[in-house]
């Protein structure tokens, strides 16, 4: 990457992380915080967790499409300044109602597809998808991160003083956008990285997808769900003090993310993604069991978090690549907003049917109502067909003649080793899906002028 590239891909990645950072941190201290609410039931404080889930699946690709007309920096700054305000509404809040809002409003600003299509924007082909991965990463240790530091903080400053951190969190987020991103030459809707309207259904029609779409769907609303109930477990299982939770968390993250290694080596370099994906359902399963079951024990706990976490782990690093692997040449971004927006409608779904459940039957009835999920999410990926090594080829081509396009589409199509190929001329580029033990860069080098 040059520095340019270095700078961009990181200052937007701490964009990412100081959202998400903010959005978790809740997630283990929120259930108990909200019963000295006002007006606070079990099915509320469910729908208080999970309620910027709904807005941000409905307003993700919105976002995105707005960012192309009216500038991705525009459009980043007005979604961390409802994010800052939700979480400012959410710290002033002492109703059940108050936060509700403040999540609502945390939840419109939806920008993470703003801050992919930007960093496609800043980046060249060929190292776009390094920059990708590194935005990847940063989510998942944002995540594991927040999980650990948001007991701590709670001890500290409690659940308001979490929600006044994030509002400060998002400023930064504005100050790195303004002094920190490069600001693009030109605004491009790159196909690889954003939705496109016109392919919408084409997308919704791939039952393959669809199943990914329910995967990361049902995984959030596990998620969701169970931060309703396992913080209960631990203090009645280990009698922390406030603030000590993550005695536990830490430890057994680090165990989740050990085992979550090998389990990706053997799905992705001994090409057994199947295999890997429902076995990590499964395991799933157990856990759930395990927790509903077993929550007296301090071992069955430690045995059935550690197995939940490494399954929820290796789930967040397959499904992304599955999605890659199955979605169809130069509908890549599209196929990856329908999935988004999926995510997010799971965790407004997990918190409001968790919460619905906790009131219902206590955190035993919560762990119920995920392993439903999950049965059920276990019969849906059980019918999936076994993915393909495919790849992503991006392959520059510049200004095509438009006579052209069809003769070249075929030649591209033809080429040993692509599976499809789609033509851009707007973006100058021909996006491929390739299988890489067959394909070589060298016989597309004398039409791309490489």
């Amino acid at each position: 990457m040059t520095p340019s590239e270095t700078r961009a891909t990181l200052s937007l990645a701490a964009i990412f992380a100081v959202r998400l950072l903010g959005l978790f941190m809740i997630y283990p201290v929120f259930e108990a915080y909200g019963h000295g609410l006002a007006g606070a039931t079990p099915f509320l404080i469910g729908l208080a967790l999970g309620a910027y889930g709904l807005a941000q699946a409905v307003l993700q690709i919105p976002f995105g499409l707005l960012s192309d007309r009216i500038g991705r920096k525009t459009m980043i700054t007005i979604g961390l300044v409802l994010f800052g305000i939700g979480s400012a509404v959410a710290a002033m809040s002492a109703t059940i109602e108050g936060v509700i809002v403040g999540r609502v409003l945390q939840g419109m600003g939806a920008v993470g597809s703003v801050v992919l299509a930007l960093v496609a924007d800043l980046t060249r082909e060929e190292v776009r998808t390094r920059a990708m991965a590194t935005i990847g990463m940063t989510i998942g240790f944002s995540f594991l991160v927040a999980i650990v530091l948001g007991p701590v903080l709670n001890g500290a400053i409690g659940v308001p003083g979490i929600f006044w951190l994030t509002a400060g969190l998002a400023v930064c987020g504005i100050a790195v956008t303004h002094g920190a991103v490069p600001t693009p030459a030109r605004i491009v809707r790159h196909r690889d990285t954003e939705a496109l309207p016109a392919l919408v259904v084409r997308i919704l029609r791939n039952p393959e997808l669809l199943r990914l779409d329910f995967s990361i769907f049902a995984l959030h609303a596990i998620l969701t769900a169970s931060f309703l109930a396992v913080p209960s477990l631990l203090a009645g299982v280990f009698r922390l003090a406030s603030g000590r939770d993550w005695m536990v968390y830490l430890p057994v993250l680090i165990a989740s993310v050990a085992f979550m290694v090998p389990a990706i080596i053997v799905a992705e370099k001994g090409g057994r993604m199947k295999g890997v994906f429902v076995s990590a359902i499964a395991l799933l399963i157990a856990s759930l069991a395990g927790l509903a079951l077993g929550g007296g024990s301090a071992v069955v706990v430690v045995a059935a978090l550690v197995a939940f976490f490494t399954a929820f782990n290796v789930m967040e690093s397959l499904l992304p690549s599955l999605v890659t692997k199955i979605a169809p040449a130069g509908a890549k971004g599209t196929a990856t907003g329908i999935y988004s927006s999926s995510q997010f409608l799971g965790i407004f779904v997990g918190g409001a049917g968790g919460g619905w459940a906790l009131g219902a039957a206590g955190a035993s009835g919560v762990m119920e109502f995920a392993l439903a999920i999950a049965v059920l999410w276990l019969a849906v990926a059980a019918t999936m067909r076994r993915p393909g090594q495919y790849s992503s080829y991006l392959a520059r081509l510049g200004a095509v003649d438009a006579d052209q396009l069809g003769e070249l589409a075929r030649y591209l199509n033809e080429v040993p080793g692509v599976v499809e190929a789609v033509i851009a001329p707007d973006e100058g580029v021909a996006y491929l899906k390739i299988d890489r033990k067959r394909f070589d860069a060298a016989l597309i080098a004398p039409i791309i002028g490489g």
